[in-house]
C-alpha cells in the first residue's frame, strides 16, 4: 500500500483500483484552482488559515501547530463521516494540500491508523502544477486539431457539442476558461471565470483522456477572459487545419439570444459600458435603452455588424472547407464524415 504517491504515478495509472482525490485546502484555495476531479474537504476555514499562517510567521511554529490542531479537532467528526462514506466507494483516498505538508500528513496518517486506505500526494498541489507545466507542452505535441472558425453566433459551440455526442474528441477551450472569449463572454455564467492554473489543468485533463489524436476545437483569441493560452498551445492551434462555419445573420442572432439573454440585463449593460471608447457613448446609451425596452434582437444584430464582424473579417486565414450551418447537428455529421 502506498503511504504517499507522486502525481506522475496517478497520471500513468500506477495506482490499483479506484481512487478519489481530496483537496484539504481552504474553500478559497480550492475554488481558485484544484486538480480536476478533486473534491474539497477543508480542514481550515479561510479565516482559520489566515490566523494560523500569521501566527506561524509572526509568533512561533509551535503555537501555529496548536491552533491548527484545535481547529481540526472540532471538525473531525464531520470530516470522518464524509471520509468513511468515500472509503466505501473507492479503493484509495488521496489527500493533498498546498505543498504536501502539515494538513495532508496529519489527515492521511490519522485515517490510515483507523483502517482507511489513505495516501498523501507528495508535494501537494504545488507538485501537481510542476507536473502540468512540464507535461502540457509535451502532450500538445502528440495531438492534431481541426479548428472551427466563423463569425460570432455562427453556432461553433453547438456543433462541437454534437461532435462530442457522436463520440469524437473535442477540446472546449471556452469551457476550460469558463468564459466565451469576448467582452460579453462571462454574461449569464453562474460561476467566475477560471484562473490560469485551473485552465491549464483542465486543458491537460481533456487531452490526457482523449480517445484519439484528432481533436475538434474552436478558434479563439490568445486571451480568453482572465486566462491566456500559452504560446506553445496558441502556435499549435494556429498551424492546424481550419474549417469555416457560415451562418445567416438571423440564425446568428437567435443563437446569441439563446446563449446570453436570460434575466441578464444588468450583466449585458455592464459589459456594453466597456465598449464606449470603441463604439461611442451615443451608440452605447442607445443599446442600453433598447435592452431596457427588451429589444434584444436589434441590439445583437447591430453589435454583430458594427463591432464583431469587422473584427473577425480582419483575420487572414486559409480554410480547408466551409460549411453553411443551418442545423448544428447536420453540420457536425458532415464535418465528422469529412475526417473519416
Amino acid at each position: 500500500m502506498f503511504l504517499e504517491i507522486q502525481y506522475e504515478d496517478i497520471d500513468n495509472s500506477r495506482i490499483n483500483g479506484s481512487f478519489k482525490l481530496i483537496d484539504l485546502r481552504s474553500p478559497s484555495e480550492y475554488y481558485s484552482e484544484t486538480i480536476p476531479g478533486a473534491i474539497n474537504i477543508p480542514i481550515f476555514t479561510d479565516e482559520e488559515r489566515k490566523i494560523i499562517g500569521t501566527t506561524y510567521i509572526q509568533e512561533s511554529i509551535d503555537k501555529a501547530k496548536k491552533l491548527g490542531i484545535e481547529a481540526v479537532s472540532k471538525k473531525l467528526p464531520q470530516i470522518y463521516e464524509i471520509v468513511s462514506q468515500l472509503d466505501k466507494e473507492y479503493d484509495s483516498l488521496i489527500f493533498f494540500c498546498a505543498r504536501g505538508g502539515f494538513r495532508s500528513n496529519t489527515v492521511a496518517s490519522l485515517f490510515r491508523s483507523i483502517g482507511i486506505n489513505s495516501i498523501r500526494l507528495d508535494g501537494g498541489y504545488k507538485s501537481y502544477r510542476r507536473y502540468i507545466n512540464e507535461n502540457l507542452p509535451k502532450i500538445l505535441e502528440t495531438v492534431n486539431f481541426v479548428v472551427l472558425y466563423g463569425n460570432t453566433g455562427s453556432g461553433k459551440t453547438e456543433i462541437l457539442k454534437y461532435i462530442k455526442e457522436n463520440g469524437h474528441d473535442v477540446l472546449d477551450i471556452e469551457a476550460c476558461a469558463n468564459h466565451r472569449g469576448s467582452l460579453l463572454g462571462s454574461v449569464g455564467l453562474e460561476t467566475p471565470p477560471h484562473t490560469q492554473k485551473m485552465f491549464e489543468g483542465l486543458i491537460y485533463d481533456t487531452l490526457k483522456n482523449r480517445k484519439s489524436n484528432l481533436l475538434f476545437t474552436e478558434g479563439e483569441s490568445k486571451r480568453i477572459g482572465r486566462v491566456v493560452m500559452p504560446d506553445y498551445m496558441f502556435d499549435k492551434i494556429k498551424k492546424s487545419k481550419n474549417i469555416y462555419i457560415n451562418s445567416p445573420i438571423n440564425i446568428r442572432v437567435q443563437n446569441i439570444l439563446k446563449e446570453y439573454v436570460h434575466d441578464t440585463d444588468e450583466e449585458l449593460i455592464e459589459a456594453l459600458n466597456l465598449l464606449r471608447k470603441r463604439l461611442g457613448s451615443k451608440n452605447i446609451d442607445n443599446y442600453i435603452k433598447m435592452i431596457n425596452d427588451k429589444k434584444y434582437n436589434e441590439v445583437i444584430e447591430e453589435l454583430m455588424i458594427k463591432y464583431y464582424d469587422p473584427l473577425y473579417e480582419s483575420k487572414n486565414r486559409e480554410y480547408i472547407a466551409t460549411f453553411n450551418n443551418l442545423d448544428a447537428k447536420e453540420t457536425a455529421e458532415q464535418m465528422i464524415n469529412l475526417f473519416k
